[in-house]
């Protein structure tokens, strides 16, 4: 179903499914021989969904040909993607951390368990934002895992479309202190429009010595949906109904957002999915070769 300005979403549809989707190939990814991340709440969290589909692809029991294995939405091919992005994110939270830095800020954290799963600096705030049927189930269920946070969690259930900065000073979040932000798997299922406002109240509410790591996709309105129409082809016969090319704003060009953060005095550097997964030691998809990268930009406000 095609998205709207206003829509909403449980875990289990629409954008909240690609949480799911995420977070079985983070279960994957930490099962895999010479895991490079690991996540032991994620299959827990996949489990308890309560979609059958998402549980056996979790747990590796999907049977897929040889063929479909090297193409887009395949579990392994899923799950590299997944463990080269969570590195990233994990590594960016750990420097920041390293650096000084007390508030943590994860935006549309879906089923992200680092506010359980990562060793916090001491006195670490970590603000989870998400749609409030999401905040409720992930904590929920973590905490009927017995699952405790690592450091300070605090769980703001608000639409990333609305005034999420009221309500995160109005839950602790000192926009004196420096800070540190996590955009992943977010800037595809917003408009040009929230995510340009996005990026403006991140620079607002970022002291001096504030961090931001943004996952973006460079020319989101050219990319083709024929990989996803597959992979939304596959699902189907597999008894999933999910396309993902439904959820994605396409319809505008919008700017680079590298440049925009470098022109506003944060210092930037980015790397590609493909290099990360090549510093991985992992393959990289052929449709992947073929297409501009996911560009993965950390910064710092000087």
């Amino acid at each position: 179903m095609p998205r709207t300005d206003d829509d909403t979403w449980s875990i289990a549809e629409s954008v909240g499914a690609t949480a799911v989707m995420v977070a079985a190939a983070r279960a994957i990814a930490t099962k895999a021989e010479n895991a490079i991340i690991s996540d032991q709440f994620a299959e827990p969290l996949v489990n308890a969904v309560g979609v059958e589909f998402w549980s056996k692809f979790a747990a590796g029991e999907i049977a897929i040909s040889e063929e479909d294995e090297r193409q887009f939405g395949s579990p392994t091919v899923m799950a590299n993607s997944m463990a080269v992005r969570t590195r990233f994110f994990d590594e960016f939270f750990a420097s920041a951390g390293q650096s000084g830095v007390r508030q943590a800020v994860i935006l549309a954290s879906g089923l992200d368990s680092r506010a359980y799963r990562l060793p916090w600096p001491e006195g670490t705030t970590v603000f989870e934002l998400d749609q409030p049927q999401v905040i409720e189930f992930k904590t929920d269920t973590l905490a009927a895992l017995g699952a405790e946070p690592t450091a300070k969690r605090v769980a703001i259930p608000v639409d990333l479309r609305h005034d999420w900065p009221k309500a995160l000073v109005e839950a602790g979040f000192d926009p004196k202190s420096p800070s540190s932000w996590s955009v992943e798997g977010l800037t595809p299922y917003l408009p040009a429009e929230a995510e340009l406002l996005l990026y403006e109240r991140i620079d607002e509410l970022s002291a001096p010595g504030s961090w931001v790591a943004v996952e973006y996709i460079e020319h989101l309105h050219e990319l083709p949906t024929d990989r996803f129409q597959a992979a939304a082809k596959r699902f189907a016969e597999l008894g999933l109904d999910l396309d993902m090319s439904n959820l994605f704003y396409r319809d505008e060009e919008r700017g680079d957002t590298t440049e925009w953060f470098a022109e506003r005095g944060w210092a930037t550097e980015t790397v590609t999915s493909s290099q990360l997964l090549a510093q991985a030691d992992l393959p990289i998809p052929d449709h992947q070769r073929q297409i501009s990268n996911t560009i993965y930009l950390t910064s710092r406000k000087e």
